[in-house]
């Protein structure tokens, strides 16, 4: 293990060995150290930039038990992310589930093997024998649900392992009411109650409703930075989950101005599919209604900056993957916009020589100056695959401003499906705007032109820049 691997192995063995012994459950800590490496080896993969070991250590908290442990197991299957399950959890998976064309499945009743501690679990997040797992509405959680009450099971009771599965479905993001009105909360209630009958549990309705209040505080952790007081910091959370579902990106320098577009295309859409009232839960005072209104406000103002914000680089980009269009079909965003810092390469950015405008935009209310600060200054963080500010979008902005750039949502959703070329859609945006961002790509083009014509150390230095210049 590495360094980094080394230290998250042991923060988690020492929340996993505190956790047991608050329970009241004997376990060794070889037994556990086995554990913490499941967890830490699956969160530390290639393919993690949010949903990392310290996600999980954020979520589970430092107080209560339970919720450290819920944060340790609940993301530790992601297959969006991890692009399959590590092939260690199949010890505990595979008498379960079966695959077919990609989609995961329940075994059908006969196939099942009798094991009560899946069945709970399963009657935890009212999933039945023969269902389809989605992605969306459940899957990785119950995936890592399972491997959960498998891995404890040799040390932890029935009602343990349903109080903690109950932790881990709750982070089922973003869902609507029922249809007869509940909460996700308040239908978790009901499934508990109802497997703490079927399986005889014994657990007070008491021990239920703070088992549902445990929930409700991991599952608000898990979705906190929706309510970060920071637009920057929201923002930055949210790029670091570009690269997750968008695995081109964390090829650094190589991926493609289209790569690019479709990221962020991708994400606009969740922004717009997200409702405020969706993130948070709350279940008899937990929280108390003001922390919980406070909670759902601040995610709305965020939701609003970050769908404007989104919606401005969305636009940015596909002007200029429409001019990529012009020199091939899969051109480098470096390409097209320079190297990033860090690469050992400068051979200039574009934005470099934007021309000074005579009237900016000037915004008109506090969301988009927040926007057009955040273009400009940047999120807190750029991650490794790309700046944190936008040199690029903050231009656009300022020349046709957010009127224009909504104007150009039409002929953007019919580029992408292909129903318009390239060059209509270039036809469409501002001619002179245009022909400003042709102009600083090409010269860049020429740098790297004369970078060609040179050996790398004789370059002159504002064509070429060491890393330690970077």
């Amino acid at each position: 293990m590495s360094l980094e691997q080394n230290q998250n192995h042991q923060q988690c063995l020492e929340k996993l060995l505190w956790a047991t012994e608050q329970l009241g459950v004997e376990v060794s800590p070889t037994q556990l150290a086995k554990i913490a490496q499941l967890i830490v080896q699956t969160m530390t993969g290639p393919r993690r930039c949010f949903h990392s070991t310290e996600h999980m250590f954020e979520v589970g908290g430092s107080t209560d038990a339970i919720e450290i442990l819920a944060g340790l197991f609940h993301d530790i299957v992601y297959v969006q992310v991890d692009g399959s399950i590590n092939f260690n959890f199949t010890y505990y998976l595979a008498p379960f589930f079966w695959e077919e064309e990609g989609k995961l499945f329940i075994r059908e009743q006969a196939e099942l093997p009798q094991d009560s501690t899946f069945e709970m679990v399963a009657a935890v997040f009212g999933f039945a024998p023969g269902q389809a797992l989605s992605p969306f509405a459940g899957q990785n959680e119950f995936l890592s649900a399972v491997v959960a009450a498998k891995a404890l099971e040799p040390f932890f009771s029935p009602s343990l392992i349903v109080k903690l599965t109950a932790c881990i479905e709750a982070t089922i993001p973003f869902r609507a009411l029922s249809e007869s009105g509940l909460t996700p909360s308040e239908l978790l209630y009901q499934r508990l109650k109802s497997t703490n009958e079927q399986f005889h549990l014994k657990l007070t309705d008491e021990e239920i409703r703070q088992t549902l209040k445990q929930s409700v505080r991991v599952t608000n952790r898990d979705v906190g930075s929706f309510a970060n007081p920071s637009s920057a910091v929201f923002l930055a959370n949210t790029w670091n989950l570009l690269p997750e579902t968008n695995h081109n990106l964390q090829k650094s320098g190589a991926y493609t101005v289209r790569d690019y577009r479709i990221a962020i295309q991708k994400m606009t859409g969740f922004m717009n599919f997200l409702k405020p009232k969706t993130i948070f839960q709350h279940f008899q005072g937990e929280p108390d209604d003001k922390t919980y209104h406070k909670l759902v406000e601040q995610a709305r103002k965020n939701l609003a900056i970050g769908r404007l914000y989104l919606e401005c680089k969305l636009i940015a980009n596909t002007i200029l993957e429409a001019l990529s269009l012009r020199l091939g079909q899969d051109v480098s965003l470096a390409i097209m916009m320079g190297e990033l810092p860090g690469s050992g390469y400068f051979l200039g950015r574009l934005g470099d020589s934007f021309p000074n405008l005579v009237k900016p935009y000037k915004p008109t209310n506090i969301i988009e100056e927040e926007v057009c600060n955040l273009l400009i200054f940047g999120r807190s963080n750029g991650g490794d695959y790309d700046l944190k500010t936008s040199p690029l979008t903050a231009f656009v902005v300022n020349f046709i401003g957010f009127d224009g750039i909504r104007q150009l949502r039409e002929p953007s959703d019919k580029f992408f499906k292909g129903t318009i070329s390239s060059e209509d859609f270039l036809a469409s945006c501002n001619l002179d705007l245009t022909r400003i961002i042709a102009n600083e790509v090409v010269t860049l083009l020429e740098n790297r032109q004369q970078a060609l014509r040179h050996p790398r150390q004789q370059l002159p230095s504002d064509l070429a820049g060491s890393s330690k210049n970077s």
